[in-house]
């Protein structure tokens, strides 16, 4: 099994309505061809913010009902791009910085998300806050050392990426970093194959009775986004548009995880 435990689609009324926003959304934003930088790809930033938090709510059981099937896997990623399109559409229609209004209603909706399911939280048995802000404070400092590392060895990587390179290093040492956390500490379970079969293999060493089996996923994780960070300099000096677009979406896909499972463990942890 390649996909993820709990990968489903929604009813098919909501999957169709759901395909059809996304083509929408996609075709004016073709027809509008925004200028995309690496000040696109931050101001997007809390919008996955915004669809791993609403994933959470899903993941808890306390999603309204009526919204429920647009936010499971991977529903929630086209629900919260069709929302976060028709901001940047609006933006661009009134003619005003496009990254500033998706900052702004981006990060009203991830704190109100937060909020909600931190309540939630609160109110059933309390949070548990230590170790997801340990797993926070060292992706901090591992992308922090990542970042310094490539502005020091490889300057023109780091200009050509500029913010959604370090996004990217972020993204992915939260990712790795929360899931070690929760595998080894917490006694979550791992629901990606590879991920798991990562694991797996660090649990087949000497080394997993004293240190456990997440390291060898972060090292990995962490190898791979810096590879990837330094191979798509290339791509972003060449087209800069389609360059960041597809950047993004590399942090994402390691920014999205992190934050769901650090939100996660903070409420059920």
């Amino acid at each position: 099994m390649v996909l993820p435990e709990g990968f489903a689609l929604p009813p098919v009324p909501y999957l169709v309505g759901l395909l059809v926003a996304v083509a929408a959304v996609v075709g004016a934003l073709y027809r509008a061809s925004p200028y995309v930088s690496d000040r696109t790809v931050l101001a997007l930033a809390p919008w996955v913010v915004v669809g791993s938090s609403l994933h959470v709510l899903f993941v808890v059981g306390v999603a309204p009902e009526s919204v429920a099937p647009l936010l499971g896997t991977p529903a929630v990623y086209l629900t919260t791009f069709v929302v976060a399109g028709i901001v940047w559409l609006a933006a661009l229609r009134a003619e005003v910085d496009a990254e500033r209004p998706l900052v702004a209603v981006g990060t009203v909706l991830a704190l109100a998300v937060v909020a909600y399911a931190l309540a939630w939280g609160a109110g059933e048995g309390g949070l548990r806050l230590l170790w997801p802000a340990v797993g926070l404070l060292v992706a901090v400092a591992l992308a922090a050392a990542l970042w310094l590392g490539t502005r020091l060895t490889s300057p023109a990587v780091a200009a050509a990426t500029g913010g959604a390179g370090a996004l990217a290093l972020f993204g992915h040492a939260l990712d790795a970093v929360s899931t070690a956390v929760g595998v080894d500490v917490l006694g979550f379970g791992e629901r990606t194959p590879i991920s798991r079969a990562v694991m797996d293999l660090a649990a087949s060493l000497p080394t997993a009775e004293v240190i456990g089996v997440g390291w060898l996923f972060v090292l990995v994780k962490l190898v791979i986004a810096q590879v990837v960070v330094v191979l798509f300099a290339d791509l972003v000096r060449d087209e800069p548009t389609e360059g960041y677009l597809l950047l993004g979406a590399v942090a994402a896909v390691g920014l999205g995880p992190g934050a769901h499972n650090l939100l996660l463990f903070v409420i059920t942890g």
